[in-house]
């Protein structure tokens, strides 16, 4: 009877419960995006757009939620990205044409691009790597660039950084459904168990916005802001909208690189195998045919610490 108590207790922390988590962070959450040192501002200038910053552009000034760099030279630009450039983004033509792309692609890009864009602030490493909160051994010793289309390899290459945009749709189907412009998860369906064993914060409709947007066709695509939370770098904080593995809401979790739900890089892995990091369970959200649960797999929970 002990043995199997003893046994039962290592499931249940070796499973990362969500019931548990309370993470905090060793640093202020907004991270990075505190422009060393200018702050909010970095981004959104409170009086006059891109003037108000130093960063005057007359193309965008004042037109868009106070946004505060230089977005004009990326307008109309054409980016070819992942899989040998075959998802194909052109970019709105001007900062006020109220698309999704504006403030899901372009307005990211005014500040991370390096190819057409390529004075901007960025550092050229991870902020994470750099003040060494990133501690796990197996990443390697070489900077990890902040810069899209110049990050060490060949300039003006897209082709390995993740796609975005319209062609970079999102594929529904083993319970997750697209219909009315939202997603839902069928109850009992392999992503329902999905669901449980980890969540869906990336695509959960939220509650001030939904994380992705939506072509001329009706199919979702991937935005930058549907694995990035640009406002909140380390801790996620999962809400009623969005539970994770059924915590009910309100709980904290480590996350890293600004990622849009659980994802702790620094963990030590389960010995056993018997628990997926959360790492590996956030792409798995799109990438479903990966996921245990698509393969006859659903005892496989998540180590988020």
């Amino acid at each position: 009877m002990k043995k199997a108590i003893l046994v039962a207790l290592f499931g249940l922390a070796s499973a990362g419960l969500a019931f548990g988590q309370n993470a905090t962070s060793t640093v202020d959450v907004l991270g990075a995006h505190n422009n060393q040192g200018r702050g909010c501002a970095g981004c959104h200038s409170p009086h006059s757009g891109s003037f108000g910053s130093g960063h005057g552009g007359a193309a965008d000034a004042g037109s868009y939620a106070l946004w505060g760099q230089d977005a004009s030279p990326l307008y109309g630009k054409t980016l070819a990205f992942g899989d040998g450039g075959s998802y194909v983004e052109v970019l709105p033509s001007t900062i006020a044409t109220g698309s999704q792309e504006v403030g899901g692609i372009l307005l990211c890009l005014s500040c991370h691009d390096g190819n057409v864009t390529p004075t901007n602030m960025m550092t050229k490493q991870s902020y994470e790597q750099k003040i060494g909160l990133l501690t796990n051994v197996a990443y390697g010793s070489q900077p990890i660039p902040t810069l899209l289309g110049n990050d060490g390899t060949t300039t003006g290459n897209y082709t390995n950084d993740h796609p975005v945009g319209q062609n970079a749709t999102i594929r529904a189907g083993n319970g997750l459904v697209w219909a009315n412009n939202t997603f839902t998860v069928t109850a009992g369906s392999p992503y329902a168990q999905f669901v449980a064993n980890y969540g869906w914060p990336a695509l959960a409709p939220g509650k001030w916005s939904s994380p992705y947007a939506v072509n001329g066709a009706g199919q979702a695509y991937v935005l930058c802001t549907t694995c990035h939370n640009q406002h909140v770098m380390t801790v996620y904080t999962s809400s009623a909208n969005s539970p994770i593995a059924g915590d009910g809401g309100g709980k904290y979790y480590n996350t890293f690189f600004f990622v849009n739900g659980p994802y702790n890089p620094n963990i030590t892995p389960d010995p056993t195998g018997k628990t997926a990091p959360s790492t590996t369970q956030f792409c798995r959200q799109c990438h479903f045919g990966e996921a245990n649960e698509a393969n006859n797999t659903n005892t496989i929970t998540t180590q988020f610490q």
